[in-house]
């Protein structure tokens, strides 16, 4: 179980746009059974200049926001969260 504030922060994310990350998991055929954002327990999140990264994932799926927009969803790596660099795991926009 993740602590209520962690529970808030990823809801709050989660939820603001969930049509969207639900379109993004379903272009990237990652929708498997479905969208539940419960399933969603853990979020990394970073300052590059003025630019907040955060990564919202599940035992499966990671999601990556760039400031509050859902940009990129890939099958879960443990080893991005200690990398350097964690966004190089995903495919930012242009």
């Amino acid at each position: 179980m993740t602590a209520p504030t962690v529970d808030a922060a990823i809801h709050e994310l989660m939820d603001l746009v969930w049509n969207v990350v639900y379109d993004l998991l379903e272009e990237r055929d990652l929708l498997g059974d479905g969208f539940f954002v419960e399933e969603y327990t853990g979020i990394h999140s970073w300052l590059d200049g003025s630019v907040r990264y955060t990564v919202v994932h599940s035992r499966t799926l990671a999601v990556l926001f760039v400031d509050t927009r859902p940009v990129d969803a890939i099958v879960f790596h443990h080893e991005l969260l200690g990398a350097d660099d964690p966004a190089s795991y995903f495919t930012l926009p242009r």
